[in-house]
């Protein structure tokens, strides 16, 4: 048995051999070829900087790393010398590795044009309402584009396989009730899904628009395909399910523009020096740059029983700079009329009756004295 044995590895040992030395050269020239390609690329992209260029050094060389060996290896399976059912089973594993691999690579390329354009379109400037539009939509689209580049692949790797393909075969005549099912059981998943597919083309929000939302002041940092992520001023975090923008009304202080006017009340004596008080907000606002010169008014709003209602308004570029710039107003107009017009604080006044006219109060009644 042994003699047997020894015969059969003396005679099929060069076979494994050839068969494991053009398996691991393939696998080393599609290294040496991705390695190539990825070096050419840096210093390509170094000497002449290209923003796809840099998207693609930087999304692309693991997806590529495994697709370009993968490849070179299916190219020289057919060389390797192997019985019919195990390079059946090689090549079935090779041919679901490599759709998988290409499959990665696909969504490599997703994220490298999703770098291109935000290389190409900027938030951090004062005017981007339009980079905000584009990059709403483009979120969403690219995890849909992902979703489905999953689903294929996945369905491309289920039906290679013929039992695979014969229950598939069954199962499309009962998909219409299977799906009514599953409507009915995600009914609210698939309203944000919805819910989504109009916020990302009709836009009611943004990426980075300024909301107010259940009385939370916030950005919009992220949204996902079924909801939203709000960072409120203080760090913290508003999650909302994405119908809840179609059902429910809330503030978007950054719709058309992100100009916004602030609000300064003041309250004062009947005593205040409105004139003056006119001529140094006039004075104080050229000195600070978050002032936009469109709007500088001060009005009384109202007169109460003891005090005037004044209101300034004043106009900034965006919310962050129309908050800082009403706390800095309030600040240097009460500083001047503390300094200036200290009388036209806010009083108490009380009159006794009588005091001018040399009487006592209550004069020509006596308090009666004890019996």
């Amino acid at each position: 048995m042994f003699q047997n044995l020894s015969h059969v590895v003396r005679d099929h040992f060069p076979q494994f051999l050839q068969g494991l030395g053009l398996v691991a050269g393939g696998l080393m020239l599609g290294f040496l070829l991705k390695w190539l390609l990825f070096r050419f690329a840096a210093a390509y992209h170094a000497r002449s900087p290209k923003s796809w260029l840099g998207g693609v050094l930087k999304y692309l060389p693991r997806p590529l790393g495994y697709f370009l060996p993968l490849l070179a290896l299916s190219l020289v399976l057919p060389l390797v010398p192997l019985a019919p059912r195990p390079f059946e089973v090689l090549r079935r594993m090779v041919e679901i590795a490599l759709t998988c691999a290409f499959a990665w690579v696909l969504i490599g390329w997703v994220y490298v044009v999703q770098y291109r354009i935000r290389q190409k379109y900027q938030l951090d400037k004062s005017d981007n309402i339009k980079e905000r539009k584009l990059f709403t939509q483009l979120q969403f689209i690219k995890k849909i584009v992902i979703i489905l580049i999953v689903f294929f692949t996945a369905s491309l790797i289920l039906m290679s396989f013929p039992t695979v393909r014969k229950i598939g075969t069954g199962l499309i005549t009962s998909a219409g009730i299977l799906g009514v099912i599953l409507g009915f059981a995600a009914q609210r998943s698939l309203a944000n899904l919805l819910a989504g597919f109009q916020i990302a083309f009709t836009q009611p929000i943004r990426i980075d628009d300024v909301l107010v939302v259940e009385n939370e002041w916030g950005r919009v940092e992220e949204i996902t395909l079924t909801y939203v992520v709000l960072r409120i001023w203080d760090q913290r975090r508003l999650i909302l399910p994405l119908n809840y923008f179609i059902e429910k009304p809330f503030q978007n202080w950054t719709r058309s523009t992100a100009e916004l006017l602030g609000a300064v009340y003041l309250h004062l004596d009947y005593t205040a020096p409105l004139d003056e008080l006119r001529t140094e907000l006039n004075r104080i606002l050229p000195e600070n740059h978050l002032w936009d010169g469109r709007v500088a008014v001060l009005q009384v709003t109202e007169a109460k029983e003891r005090t005037l209602e004044i209101r300034i308004l004043v106009s900034a570029a965006d919310s962050a700079s129309a908050f800082d710039l009403r706390c800095w107003v309030r600040e240097k107009l009460i500083t001047f009329v503390r300094e200036h017009y200290p009388e036209s604080l806010p009083v108490t006044r009380n009159t006794v009756p009588g005091a001018g006219s040399g009487k006592m109060p209550f004069e020509g009644f006596t308090t009666p004295s004890p019996s």
